[in-house]
Order: structure tokens, then sequence, then C-alpha cells
């Protein structure tokens, strides 16, 4: 008599094994970006002496705070379906000013807090023209950074404005060996983590990217969250301007600041992987991104190259992950 074999169970066989492995893999989070990133630590580590020093690593940790703290707030709002191209630019009014005031001889203080209350204040008109108007955020938003790029010019007069030793201990001491920008930007990071995970605000941004007339069915005050989280944005950047201003010692006029920070800092949300189209965002994969940048830009420096090639990076890297970006949308919706 003939025995029959049965054929392997689902999981049981080595070829469901292998499938299996390979769709684990891409499951893990952020994957393909930790891939990329440690592709580059290891080319750049190989090629400089100097990339993996304790000091080097500080170095560039450092530098991307400023960016972190701009990221973690458009983190929230491109989660909720908004977008603030303005950002880079209210960091170089908000500077501008602050360091205006502490020439003029104010108190630190006094300097700090209206800052804080410009950055918000931008911000909520910001949300205000996209809530009540209807008109995009992007064109805005754009609108607004094309503005306030022009009063950084006015506040400067043509100057670079210096504010001598004040701020200095926030920009450039450290605590433990650890800056204290970069303490700031975890910090941030952190809290906005928390909230998006733990919290009804956090919740709700989720549900308004996903489908805002839903959101609004379910019971949602969509308008109050809207225009709370473009004024956190605006907080978010005053801050970030204090943080520039405290790390450079001065404010000029078409510095650092403006669309080429704003530029930096969409790159680094979006290759996180944070939806353009709202209803996921992750802290997590956006401080990848950053860090992803801010080795890039020191691997091109410590490599010799020419510093316009920072700029062609940044806008190759943000194009690749925005069709990654899309592809993955696409695959999400045909498992669904």
């Amino acid at each position: 008599m003939s025995v029959k074999t049965l054929p392997d169970a689902p999981g049981v066989s080595d070829p469901p094994k292998s499938r299996m492995s390979i769709g684990g893999l891409r499951d893990i989070p952020h994957a393909g970006l930790i891939v990329v990133l440690a592709l580059v630590v290891v080319f750049t580590a190989v090629q400089s002496d100097t990339f993996a020093t304790d000091r080097n690593i500080i170095n560039v940790l450092g530098q991307i705070s400023v960016n972190a703290v701009l990221a973690a707030g458009l983190t929230l709002l491109m989660t909720a379906g908004g977008m603030d191209f303005s950002m880079g630019s209210n960091v170089a009014v908000t500077a501008a000013v602050a360091a205006k005031l502490l020439a003029g001889g104010h108190a630190t203080t006094y300097a700090v807090v209206v800052a804080l209350l410009l950055g918000t204040a931008i911000g909520l008109v910001n949300g205000l023209v996209v809530t009540f108007t209807k008109v995009a955020p992007f064109v805005a938003t754009l609108a607004s950074a094309t503005l306030l790029d022009g009063v950084a010019l006015l506040v400067h007069d043509g100057n670079t404005i210096s504010i001598g030793t004040r701020m200095f201990a926030l920009g450039n001491d450290k605590v433990l060996g650890v800056p204290y920008l970069l303490i700031v930007a975890v910090l941030v990071l952190v809290a906005t983590a928390l909230v998006m995970r733990f919290t009804v605000f956090g919740r709700d941004a989720f549900a308004i990217g996903g489908n805002e007339h839903v959101a609004r069915l379910s019971g949602i005050d969509v308008t109050v969250r809207k225009l709370t989280l473009y004024g956190l944005t605006g907080t978010l950047s005053g801050l970030a301007g204090l943080m520039l201003l405290s790390r450079l010692g001065s404010s000029s006029p078409g510095g650092t600041a403006g669309l080429s920070l704003q530029l930096a800092v969409v790159a680094a949300v979006v290759i996180g992987g944070t939806s353009l189209a709202g209803g996921y965002g992750t802290v997590v994969g956006t401080a990848l991104g950053l860090v992803l940048l801010g080795v890039v830009a020191n691997a091109l420096n410590l490599l010799d190259f020419s510093s316009n090639y920072q700029p062609v990076s940044v806008g190759a890297v943000l194009l690749v992950a925005a069709i990654a970006n899309e592809m993955h949308k696409a695959r999400s919706a045909s498992r669904h």
C-alpha cells in the first residue's frame, strides 16, 4: 500500500521560512533608514579617522539640535495633515528680534519671552489663515516665509547684530560632556513623542490627519486643535531661534536660518516616514532622519567635498524619501 505524503504546513517548509525572515526584516520600523545610516557611518569611519571620535559625534549631534526642535513640531503638525514652510523664516525673525533686544541692553529673560511670544504669534497667524481661509497650508506658509524673510532683513537693516557673551552658556556650555543645546533638543523630541503616543491631543492629531471630516463627526474640535498645533510650531520656532542665536553669538542678514533650514527640517521629517498626507507620524523616524542628514553633512566636510554639495545631498535624499513614502503608502493601501 502506497503512503501519501502530506504537503508541509505553512511556516514549516524552508521557502516559507525564507519569506517570513525577509518579511520580518521589512516589518522592522525604519529598517531601510537604519541600514542607509549604518552604511554612511561605516563608509565615513573607514575614510576618516576623525569621524568616530567622541568630540566629532557630540559636534554632529550639537549641530542638529536646532533642526531637531523644529522637526519635532513639524512631525506633530504633519501628522495632523498640516504643513508649515515658514518655521525656518520664523527662526530668522525671532533670532533677529532677540538679538536686537539684547544688543539694546534689555534683560535676557525679557528677550527670551518676547522671542517665544513672537514665534507663537506667527504660528497662530499661519493657523488662522489655513483654518479659516481654506488656503492650502503649503501656499499660505510659503507666502508667510517670504514675508518673514523680508521682516528679518528689515530688523537687521543690513547689519550683523552681535550679542557678545549673552546667552553664551546655552549655546556653548556642556554638562557631563553633553551640550545644553542637545539636552534641550532631546527633551523636546521626547516630550513630542510622549504627547503623540499617550495623550488625547496626540490621538486627535492622528485622527485629523487620517480624515478631518470623520474627526469632526467624532466630536473633535478640529479648528482649536489645528490652531494649537500651528501655535506650538511657532513656539518651537521661537525656541529654535534662541538656540541658534546662543550658538552663533550673533544674528546676521541672510544667515543660516530661512528656507535652507526649513528644507533640511522637512527632509528629516519626510525621511523619517511621517506622511505628507497626514495620518501617520513618528518621532523616532524623525530623529533618525535628523541624524542621517547630520552625518552626511559631516561626512562631506571631513572628506573635503565642497560645501555646495550639502544642499544637493539634502535635495536628493528628500526626493528619494518622498518617493519611498508614496510607495510605502501604496503598498499599505494594497494590503487593506
